[in-house]
């Protein structure tokens, strides 16, 4: 869904980073925005991002979090 102000699709309020690593073989960051849900605690929208990745990057399955942000998307 496109916003009638920017003609982009709206974003999540939380901006979140993720870097997966398989040492000595590979290395996955992904950035997005999310919305946590009513409830929804940190650790929550952790597993939940990770296991996405994990989804799409089958071979991260096993790897080591290396680094992981979840901040307030504004400014």
């Amino acid at each position: 869904m496109m916003t009638a102000e920017t003609g982009k699709p709206p974003q999540g309020s939380h901006h979140w980073i993720m870097t997966l690593e398989l040492p000595g073989r590979a290395m996955n960051t992904v950035s997005n925005t999310w919305t946590p849900g009513q409830g929804d605690t940190r650790q929550d929208v952790f597993e939940t991002i990770r296991s996405a990745i994990v989804q799409q990057s089958p071979e991260m399955a096993r790897a080591n979090v290396v680094f992981f942000s979840l901040e307030p998307n504004q400014l």
